[in-house]
């Protein structure tokens, strides 16, 4: 008989008992974090596959760009497609290149400028790109465990309530509402563990490819700094 109610309780005690006898406000909690946790993973497969295939897309356009091709052809090739990353940055610099010696640039120090913007701007648009949805991996990283203590807390304050109610303090009778209380915790921590190191790793990502942006720029934009003088010095020398 003995064995049979530690059976009984040992049944009691599994994951879906507990959930199923958690009060209603522990039970939002857990369906919460449940649903935090999918979402992390969802981010963390997406930004895995995104960042892959940034690092192969500037892999590939330096190995192109470095090559000797011509700039004007490479443009040519480039213009009319939906670039990102370094390929973006190309195109951006190129176009105001391209407007400013239409309309007839005379300074050479005002299109290195307007140059250095449009990179610069490019820039910007792409890191915004890369960290994006990471905050909410910062969200649940720093929330998820503190939404699981609240859950613990009314979970735990529920079972005292039993307790006083049953007059007794039989392990049988405590042990079941610890332990929905402490599962959301434990809900808690796997949704924030993932996310905190997700963000940490991602975050970590898009700060190398910011720098791959920032410095293809300031090496394009000294290039284009020797093409500038070599196209508006003999013009303004005849002047």
């Amino acid at each position: 008989m003995e064995h049979a109610d530690l059976a009984a309780a040992a049944g009691s005690v599994s994951l879906l008992s507990l959930f199923m006898q958690a009060g209603l406000i522990v039970k939002l909690v857990m369906l919460g974090l449940a649903g935090a946790s999918v979402w992390t993973w969802a981010i963390v497969i997406d930004k895995y596959m995104s960042f892959t295939k940034a690092k192969r897309q500037f892999d590939q356009f330096e190995q192109v760009f470095w090559s000797g091709q011509s700039l004007e052809e490479l443009y040519r090739t480039l213009a009319e497609r939906q670039n990102t990353g370094l390929a973006a940055i190309f195109v951006a610099a190129m176009r105001e290149w391209k407007k400013s010696f239409e309309r007839g640039a005379r300074s050479p120090i005002g299109l290195q400028m307007r140059i250095d913007r449009a990179m610069d701007v490019t820039i910007a648009r792409e890191g915004e790109v890369f960290e994006a949805r990471l905050g909410s991996l910062a969200t649940i990283g720093s929330a998820g465990p503190f939404i699981g203590l609240f859950g613990t807390v009314v979970g735990i304050m529920t079972s005292f309530q039993a307790i006083a109610g049953s007059k007794s303090t039989n392990l049988a009778v405590v042990a079941p509402g610890i332990a929905e209380a402490l599962l959301a915790t434990a809900i808690g921590l796997v949704a924030a563990i993932p996310a905190v190191m997700a963000y940490n790793k991602f975050m970590g990502d898009a700060g190398k490819l910011s720098s791959r942006m920032e410095g293809f720029a300031d090496e394009f934009s000294a290039i284009l700094s020797r093409q500038i003088d070599e196209k508006l010095q003999p013009r303004q020398a005849a002047q």
